[in-house]
């Protein structure tokens, strides 16, 4: 039974009656391959509707495969096309360096843009992002540096290093998360004398207690 036409289309009766699932249906109007709304009420012509169908192969295949995604589909896509271990903080890095657009979000969490994922290609990139952007609690990111839990503080309170990410932990609690590549740079910061830091003998005040306190408006 076919349906019958509409005077005007809604933006669900659009993507439902063109067989369009809504993310393919949003792409493409973000692509230009369907107009804005051109009837009062944010609604679509027949006209245009009809257009729209008569391109609808072309459609679909201009808008991909993949839905956008948050940043664990988004890296479990990379783990899988290339066949290689992507951490957590891998999707973000990418997008930091220019590399996965970022084209919303989805409960305060940014949405990965699911074309440009599916076109990826450069596996060196990947693996670039995932090493830097790696992100580790607290007490991991402290041995990474070699320092005590009482060195860790001194280091954030002096603003010379600073959560990436918040995440949710157990019991409701915030966890901080810690970039790789900020404490890499940290490690070869001069402003620290990392072998008198680490030759520090436990219970004595440790060299970063004398860094000066951030300001809270610098």
């Amino acid at each position: 039974m076919t349906t019958a036409a509409l005077k005007s289309y809604g933006p669900l009766q659009f993507p439902d009656r063109a067989g369009l699932a809504l993310w393919q249906f949003t792409r493409a109007q973000r692509l230009g391959l369907i107009l804005s709304p051109d009837v009062a009420g944010g609604r679509w012509s027949a006209a245009v509707f009809d257009d729209a169908v008569a391109r609808i192969d072309t459609i679909r295949q201009a808008v991909g495969t993949l839905p956008d995604v948050g940043a664990t589909r988004a890296e479990e896509h990379l783990a899988a096309r290339f066949s290689i271990t992507v951490h957590a903080g891998t999707a973000a890095e990418l997008a930091r360096r220019g590399h996965l657009p970022v084209v919303g979000e989805y409960r305060d969490r940014p949405l990965y843009c699911g074309l440009a994922l599916e076109s990826f290609r450069d596996r060196r990139k990947v693996e670039r992002a995932s090493a830097a952007g790696q992100l580790h609690m607290r007490d991991a990111a402290a041995e990474i540096l070699g320092v005590r839990e009482r060195d860790f503080d001194h280091l954030v309170r002096a603003g010379l290093l600073a959560h990436s990410e918040i995440v949710e932990g157990q019991h409701h609690t915030q966890v901080r998360l810690y970039r790789q590549a900020d404490l890499d740079r940290l490690t070869r910061s001069r402003r620290i004398d990392w072998p008198a830091v680490h030759a520090t003998p436990k219970g004595h005040r440790s060299p970063l207690a004398s860094l000066p306190t951030r300001s809270a408006d610098r």
